[in-house]
């Protein structure tokens, strides 16, 4: 969806979705985001989620090659007109995220998303309320609270951690175009890894606002969470 930001200026908000991964913390032959649950694949529910939101422009899916006609299929089987591209992904989610940002032709102002392809159950109102925070910051990330005690060590407790400023990163992460990609470029020339994108906008770009996130927007990563899932929808 076309908006007018404070400037003036019309904006477009862009999805990347980093799905090359291959999920080895789950016991399965395929990669996680393309296991099907209640006739499902992962991945169709969270681009559902995109699909369906009105403040969306276009998606684009990072993946490897061998995925590029399951992704197709995807968007012909459930309509996910929005789906824009499809683009090799990286052997990281930095190198996905990186090579679908640069496949987007968009001006320095419009949002850029990115979005788990495992996370699939992100709710509207969560991505609204985070979209609309990022109209004004240009840098957020969704976080929840930690609520248990945290405990700093290997094999014995070294100390405790204090929770009140403890968050647990989620996704969507969304950032201008121009914050994002600068950073990006950056954190190439420098050879800065990270594990996600608001830990390289915080490194070249300076703060990133939180937005509260929810419990319930968890990351599909183990056989627990697989199962968790699946009681949800099934």
């Amino acid at each position: 969806m076309f908006y007018l930001d404070k400037f003036n200026y019309l904006m477009k908000t862009f999805v990347i979705i980093p799905a090359a991964g291959s999920g080895s913390r789950i016991n399965s032959k395929i990669p996680k985001q393309f296991i099907k649950v209640a006739g499902k694949e992962i991945l169709a529910y969270t681009l559902e989620i995109f699909q369906n939101n009105e403040n969306i422009d276009k998606i684009i899916v990072a993946t490897k090659p061998q995925y590029f006609d399951l992704i197709t299929n995807l968007k012909e089987k459930y309509s996910f007109g929005k789906i824009a591209k499809i683009v090799e992904g990286g052997v990281k989610r930095q190198d996905s995220v990186y090579n679908a940002l640069k496949n987007i032709t968009a001006d320095k102002n419009d949002l850029i998303i990115v979005h788990d392809a495992a996370r699939p159950l992100l709710s509207q109102s969560l991505l609204n309320k985070a979209i609309e925070e990022a109209k004004n910051s240009r840098k957020i990330v969704i976080a929840v609270k930690a609520r248990d005690t945290l405990i700093e060590g290997n094999d014995y407790v070294d100390g405790y951690l204090d929770r009140k400023k403890i968050y647990y990163a989620q996704t969507p992460q969304i950032f201008s175009f121009d914050i994002l990609i600068n950073s990006m470029n950056n954190a190439y020339k420098d050879n800065f890894v990270a594990t996600d994108e608001s830990m390289i906008v915080e490194k070249y770009a300076g703060s990133v606002k939180i937005v509260e996130g929810e419990s319930i927007n968890f990351k599909i990563t183990t056989d627990s969470d697989l199962k968790i899932f699946m009681k949800i929808v099934e």
